[in-house]
């Protein structure tokens, strides 16, 4: 995991789980604004690449609590070199979670400490790939189906408090369900 080399490489990936829990919170209203501000910043950081940038998970929400982490999905051609686009967001502070062929993540605002004030997650997918967009736009839309999301994610906030890949794991097949109704 490459948030070690954020000061954080001597914890484990479970005393990094510790120091990072999951909670969910109210809407905050600052995270649209937030969100805003940080898909300027990468417009510029990325602007040879022309690429598509939303707002995207609980956070663009804001009918339900979320964690107060924002995710960004930027979307990108194919064909770029997306090793180019991994080394210019490293070299603006980014920290690399993730990295294949065809999507890469980044995050910001983790220190040794906990989270920082803000706290992004940057999803780099392929132009098309972008499932999270029609997530969001269908929750918005359905209020109702947005309320029965936000009961599973506080139904498993005890199990998965401390262990991220289970928690996003117990919401798959929700999201599927989801994202094949929006389809």
């Amino acid at each position: 995991m490459e948030l070690r080399k954020n000061g954080l490489k001597h914890l484990t990936l479970e005393e990094l789980w510790q120091l990072f829990p999951i909670y969910l919170t109210p809407h905050n209203p600052q995270w649209t604004e937030w969100a805003n501000e940080e898909i300027y910043e990468l417009s510029a950081i990325l602007s040879e690449y022309t690429p598509t940038i939303n707002h995207i998970g609980s956070t663009a929400i804001p009918s339900i609590q979320a964690k107060p982490i924002i995710d960004i999905l930027v979307e990108i051609a194919p064909d770029t070199d997306w090793q180019c686009v991994k080394a210019a967001m490293e070299a603006a502070g980014y920290i690399c979670m993730y990295s294949s062929e065809t999507r890469m993540s980044f995050n910001k605002g983790y220190t040794p400490e906990g989270y920082a004030e803000r706290v992004f997650h940057i999803h780099f997918h392929a132009i098309g790939d972008n499932d999270e967009i029609r997530f969001r736009d269908y929750l918005n839309e359905n209020p109702t189906i947005a309320r029965e999301y936000e009961s599973l994610k506080l139904s498993l906030l005890q199990q998965y408090r401390n262990n991220r890949d289970g928690y996003t794991e117990a919401k798959s097949d929700f999201v599927k369900t989801i994202v094949d109704l929006a389809t």
